[in-house]
């Protein structure tokens, strides 16, 4: 499933928020690896990303995180959670962690360019 991503990157608090066009709020918000949190909507789909210290969770610069050019690919079973983040295509972070969310079995991309 593709759907269109709006990203801001805020540098002065080095805060990175990726949201879902069109999803206005969430039902639950999840923290699904240090210092990443999920909010799903009330389908436990995704609805939105936020990262606090952005430039030291991603490990990249800050610049780097400025560029409007975002993907994020979501795969998840009933067991696995896969989070993988893109600038520019280029892969910044992966993590996979335990499904404890209720989110079901989807591939989903948010892009910045659909």
């Amino acid at each position: 499933m593709e759907k269109r991503l709006i990203s801001s990157y805020d540098e002065i608090n080095d805060t990175f928020v990726g949201k879902v066009d069109g999803e206005n709020g969430y039902c639950a918000d999840y923290g699904i690896s240090d210092g990443i949190y999920l909010a799903v909507n009330n389908c436990n789909l995704p609805a939105s990303v936020f990262v606090p210290n952005a430039s030291k969770v991603f490990n990249t610069s800050k610049s780097v995180l400025e560029s409007s050019n975002v993907r994020i690919d979501i795969v998840c079973n009933e067991i696995f959670l896969s989070f993988t983040m893109s600038i520019e295509d280029l892969k910044i972070y992966s993590t996979t962690c335990r499904n404890r969310f209720g989110i079901p079995d989807i591939k989903y991309e948010i892009d910045s360019n659909i």
